[in-house]
């Protein structure tokens, strides 16, 4: 089936994107406001976007009024995230924080979650989550009713028994999205398949 996105509703258009680009890892943002108040939303338009400098990007939605929301304005204003990594027994947490909150009151304890502080930044990390990155703010790009947010990771922290040798992480079982309009994923089912070469193909042609 073709279907034409010109010919379709953005709603309909959100649907299909959703669905067929999964799954999407989902970044639990905390950010903080200037009185201080912890901010915590999950966001599933996100991915690392580079190692060197180290960039990950969340892309923030607009309210129906065309003004930028908690989490954006929060980046925006002091230049500082932490990306939290949602796993399966933090997902009752991750969906009280997906609701709509008033601006000013933090999701986090309202979670019932705890803050741990960052190292190089001022916003803390959700202590209960097994992987974090503390990022600052890179670059910004706006399009349509979306603020691409870029940010250069500065610090992880990651749960000691995940830590392998050589840095290589074990046992790390995130959630993702599959897509609209609450469809998510475990990622304990995985596979591996050894990276070839050209001339090992070529060989194997002959």
């Amino acid at each position: 089936m073709n279907i034409d996105p010109a010919e379709h509703s953005s709603t309909d258009n959100y649907k299909l994107l959703t669905n067929i680009v999964v799954p999407r890892p989902v970044a639990w943002v905390t950010s903080a406001n200037a009185d201080g108040v912890v901010n915590l939303a999950p966001f599933s338009f996100f991915n690392a976007v580079g190692s060197d400098p180290l960039i990950v990007m969340i892309s923030v939605a607009h309210h129906d009024d065309g003004t930028l929301k908690d989490t954006g304005r929060n980046i925006l204003a002091n230049g500082e995230f932490v990306v939290n990594m949602v796993t399966a027994g933090l997902m009752a947490a991750m969906n009280v924080s997906a609701a709509d909150f008033p601006a000013g009151e933090s999701e986090l304890h309202a979670s019932g979650l705890h803050e741990s502080p960052s190292v190089h930044v001022k916003v803390p990390r959700v202590a209960e989550s097994l992987a974090s990155m503390e990022c600052r703010l890179h670059s910004t790009q706006d399009f349509g009713n979306y603020t691409l947010i870029f940010g250069e990771v500065v610090m992880f922290h990651v749960a000691d028994h995940l830590v392998g040798d050589k840095l290589r992480i074990h046992g790390f079982n995130p959630v993702g999205r599959m897509g609209s309009p609450a469809y998510y994923c475990r990622t304990d089912d995985r596979f591996e398949v050894p990276r070839t070469t050209y001339a090992k193909w070529k060989n194997e042609q002959d």
